[in-house]
């Protein structure tokens, strides 16, 4: 009995050895694998430069080689930039950056002032502007254009397709093309999945949603050509605000006239407890939404950012105006 004993834990140990030999064995093949993908992605990315492009303002600029140091002038342009990997190559970030957490450690070159004096002291070899607040700093960027740096205004996406295309531009200049690629694939994916989960929603169900995004007194809301209206065409729910355009100052009273099944706040942020300062509103109790407390705040950062996050963004609220959808 004890050599049988003897032969069995023998038995065993020796299948520990060969199952260790052949992972070891696995492993070493998969990172030998692994880097040889990552070299030739690494001498794909330098085999495009020098690289000519024009930009959001039709501004011709050439990148003689792959930049490895980066400013980025809006938080959109940075979160992309880390979804892309040049967190490293990222040296300078906007004072209104907060995602990722690793943009706390980057030197802040300013809000919708830029502080030129410190972008030139970080000796960047491409600056990210962007299209919503290029026209406010004209003079800064030429200063910065005068000094031999190359700035590329990206895009101002208003929706989800144009936000593809922002990853790409990013992507393609900074010689990131098929990490681009990869995750504007993923967001498909996900943003189909999750409009084929809340297809499962009868029409006689689907919810009309108002998105305030500027607290009383002077609210504002989200019409057509958002971000916020493409969002909720993605999760089937239709848009209170459907018959106004763009960013859209709004009195009380014709909020109480959409009657809308849901409130959607994004200022939670800066503003105590906005679901209560809406519910308590004079004249609001018999809006659908507040009569049957369907009002939430959700970040705004993951539903305004033209950014990989407005998956996220979908997702929060999917989860707040079809909450059975998603029951554990």
């Amino acid at each position: 009995m004890k050599r049988i004993l003897s032969f069995f834990l023998l038995f065993v140990l020796t299948l520990g050895l060969l199952a260790g030999c052949s992972s070891d064995s696995l492993d070493s093949e998969q990172g030998a694998e692994n880097t040889d993908d990552n070299t030739e992605q690494t001498e794909a990315d330098e085999s495009a430069f020098p690289l000519t492009v024009t930009d959001a303002l039709d501004n011709e600029m050439t990148l003689d080689e792959k930049p490895e140091r980066i400013v980025s002038l809006i938080p959109s342009n940075t979160e992309i930039a880390f979804a892309l990997g040049l967190g490293d190559e990222i040296v300078g970030v906007s004072d209104h950056d907060n995602y990722p957490k690793e943009v706390k450690e980057k030197k802040k070159v300013g809000g919708m002032e830029l502080n030129v004096e410190v972008i030139l002291s970080l000796e960047p070899d491409l600056v990210l502007a962007h299209a919503s607040g290029a026209h406010n700093s004209k003079a800064a960027l030429k200063q910065l254009r005068d000094a031999g740096i190359n700035v590329f205004v990206v895009s101002d996406a208003q929706n989800i397709e144009q936000t593809y295309d922002s990853i790409k531009q990013i992507g393609h200049i900074t010689g990131t093309e098929k990490k681009a690629n990869d995750i504007t694939s993923n967001m498909k994916e996900e943003f189909a999945a999750l409009s084929e989960k809340t297809a499962e929603i009868s029409d006689d169900k689907r919810q009309s949603v108002f998105f305030e995004v500027a607290p009383a007194p002077e609210i504002f809301t989200a019409g057509q050509n958002t971000f916020f209206d493409s969002l909720l065409e993605v999760v089937h729910a239709e848009n209170a605000s459907k018959e106004m355009d763009g960013w859209v100052k709004i009195d009380p009273e014709s909020i109480v006239e959409l009657n809308p099944d849901v409130i959607i706040t994004t200022y939670g942020d800066y503003e105590d407890n906005p679901e209560k300062q809406v519910m308590s509103r004079d004249g609001w109790g018999d809006v659908n939404a507040v009569a049957n407390e369907q009002v939430f705040d959700v970040n705004s950062d993951l539903v305004s950012r033209p950014g990989p996050r407005l998956v996220e963004g979908a997702k929060e609220i999917a989860k707040v105006v079809y909450p059975e959808l998603f029951k554990e």
